[in-house]
């Protein structure tokens, strides 16, 4: 999968102020450097940032939290961190609301739901398993979805996350029988061309950290797919 660099980067910023820096993802890149040794969003945004603004020593940027690496969509860096701190603890409190939109299998599922499962992180797979009841070990995870629109193939589901577990909407929209486009792993019939999938961090809401001004934050969908354009024509 194709990497991001500092050239076209400019595009990808949705949000920027003295603190905050809000990008948004293409499926493939990574939001912070692992084992792979691949170069990271991270690490990116540092160099972008150093050498637009001219400074002359590091640059500080903080991962405020993380999306899967196939999936698409508004991710948060803090610039400071005053920000990075108040961040951080935002997210432990749930006090960040996180919508996604997901592309996933056409079959009868309610038109809307709110899911409670419970998930148990497999480290050496890097896949969650799926409880219906408490399991020992297991974390849990709870979303609530509505379906916005059905197209020939597929419906767009949009989902408010309560939790924010590991791989909690792909494992748990599997469960119920509707894997995401694209998500071999978690039960797709097949891989998507650019081996992302049709997940996307569609929107952010939350108190800035420092203005305490209320931000409301939209991603734009993927450019140059005839699903993600579908999904948007109506909606």
């Amino acid at each position: 999968m194709q990497q991001s660099t500092t050239l076209n980067f400019d595009s990808q910023i949705v949000f920027e102020d003295n603190h905050l820096l809000i990008i948004n993802k293409k499926a493939g890149q990574l939001v912070q450097g692992d084992k792979t040794g691949d170069a990271s969003l991270l690490d990116i945004i540092k160099n972008f940032i150093k050498k637009r603004d001219q400074k002359p020593g590091n640059v500080f940027l903080g991962l405020v939290h993380r999306i899967d690496r196939p999936t698409s969509g508004l991710v948060i860096y803090a610039k400071t961190s005053k920000a990075l701190t108040r961040l951080t603890q935002m997210v432990k409190n749930r006090e960040i609301r996180k919508i996604y939109w997901a592309v996933v299998a056409k079959e009868m599922i309610p038109q809307n739901q709110r899911l409670v499962h419970y998930l148990h992180k497999n480290e050496k797979t890097n896949k969650s398993t799926v409880f219906i009841k408490p399991t020992e070990n297991a974390k849990e995870a709870i979303l609530n979805y509505q379906i916005l629109k059905s197209l020939d193939n597929f419906q767009l589901l949009e989902i408010d996350l309560e939790t924010g577990r590991h791989h909690q909407i792909r494992a748990q929209l599997s469960k119920i029988g509707v894997p995401i486009k694209g998500d071999l792993k978690y039960g797709a019939a097949r891989s998507n061309a650019d081996g992302g999938i049709h997940l996307h961090a569609r929107r952010l809401e939350f108190i800035h950290p420092v203005t305490k001004e209320n931000l409301v934050v939209v991603a734009p969908l993927p450019q140059n797919d005839t699903v993600w354009a579908a999904c948007e024509t109506s909606n």
